[in-house]
């Protein structure tokens, strides 16, 4: 790679990490911030249902303005929505306040599925999985020092926080207009805005679902988000009920996790490209982690749960980096934006509804239930992995399907 698109990569991979580091700043404090305007334990979740909502409409769009437009100009517009958003919270006076903090930040959001597409623009395809791994490890550090810093800045204030988090976004806002370029020529926007095939219509996305080597990988994607956020969203509450574990050690586990995620999509995904092909780690992965998912339901014991935790980390890590390279190769150049945004939507759609349906599991029938919904989710991406192959003499020699096949 040579030393302009490292220096991009670097800038990204600093904004990914800023952006995460400012979102987990404010994400453990809101229910505490919210309940000091009179919000009830359902408002306090209909936050989170409202930013997801957002995230669920606006990515899509958002990628896919980017195809067509450039990804810097929609990087600007989506980080001053994330600026705006942690203002309107900061200066929050009432309820309605803080629920339109978050409606704006979801709705102008789509930040991470836009660097993903940058890293797409600036990558080759074999060194794709290794960099887009950077931006896993750039979420795993963002969540890792991000919920200690805003535990000691509440200490000043619920609302700080947020403005740290505002200043935070300022300064991602500032690095896009001075120092980021646009990894798109002018040649290839001029010709995408031009090209129906990338306009913006619910059709064109729907059809990524009926490509051969697409659709599969949005299911998998899908299946994956229900399983493994049914397991973060939830795991809070495993460990204050079965655990019996404190917020001190609750938050230490996790820190453990996010460290194990760096590791992984940091360091260890380049290594294992290189060795194996990425559709045989997918598939791989994929039961581990049904299997790690299912152990983890019945585990009563913090030694055991440590030990679970490892392969849960590895299998996950890996899976959210190589199924996001594999869409990026299984498009054409056009569509990767509004694809990412599309399977950014998919698993915003797993985190709205798993930690109601995760609560309902855990209290109706007990912890066991949570591992076997997990897993069951993992055997339908496993069958989605191995459906019907895909035969070259199917597809148009010049498809991105036809070539990722071949290779």
């Amino acid at each position: 790679m040579d030393k302009p698109k490292k220096r991009q990569l670097v800038l990204i991979f600093a904004f990914v990490f800023l952006d995460l580091l400012g979102y987990s700043l404010i994400l453990p404090l809101l229910p505490f911030y919210a309940s000091d305007f009179g919000a009830t334990i359902t408002l306090v979740g209909l936050l989170g249902t409202v930013n997801g909502l957002g995230q669920l409409i606006a990515a899509p769009v958002i990628g896919r303005l980017s195809d067509r437009y450039g990804r810097r100009p929609l990087l600007i517009v989506a980080v001053a929505g994330t600026v705006l958003g942690f203002l309107l919270l900061g200066f929050a006076k009432n309820l309605s306040m803080i629920f339109l903090s978050r409606a704006v930040d979801g709705l102008l959001g789509g930040n991470t599925a836009l660097a993903r597409a940058y890293i797409t623009d600036i990558t080759e395809p074999q060194d794709r999985a290794k960099r887009l791994g950077l931006i896993g490890a750039a979420f795993g550090l963002g969540f890792i020092i991000g919920p200690v810093m805003g535990g000691v800045l509440s200490l000043a204030g619920l609302n700080v926080p947020a403005f740290v988090a505002a200043g935070l976004a300022f300064f991602n806002l500032m690095a896009i207009i001075i120092w980021l370029p646009e990894s798109l020529t002018p040649e290839e926007r001029r010709q995408r805005r031009t090209n129906p095939h990338t306009a913006f219509n619910l059709s064109n996305l729907l059809d990524e679902f009926r490509r051969p080597c697409v659709g599969p990988l949005l299911i998998i994607s899908l299946f994956y988000a229900f399983a493994f956020t049914l397991f973060q969203s939830n795991f809070s509450l495993y460990a204050k009920e079965v655990l019996k574990l404190n917020v001190q050690n609750t938050g230490l586990v996790l820190t453990y996790v996010g460290l194990l995620s760096v590791i992984i999509q940091g360091f260890a995904i380049g290594k294992l490209t290189k060795k194996y092909k990425e559709r045989r780690l997918i598939t791989t992965s994929i039961i581990l982690l049904g299997i790690s998912l299912f152990i983890w339901g019945f585990t009563r014991q913090i030694w055991l749960i440590l030990i679970i935790l490892a392969p849960i980390a590895l299998s996950a890590g890996i899976l959210n980096t190589l199924i996001t390279s594999q869409i990026t190769k299984a498009v054409y150049k056009e569509d990767v934006g509004g694809t990412l945004g599309l399977a950014s939507s998919l698993q915003t759609m797993a985190q709205i509804t798993t930690p109601a349906m995760g609560g309902l599991l855990l209290s109706g029938l007990g912890p066991w239930a949570l591992g076997i919904a997990s897993s069951i989710f993992m055997v339908f991406a496993l069958l989605t992995a191995l459906g019907k192959s895909i035969k070259k003499s199917d597809l148009d020699n010049q498809s991105p399907c036809y070539q990722q096949i071949a290779s």
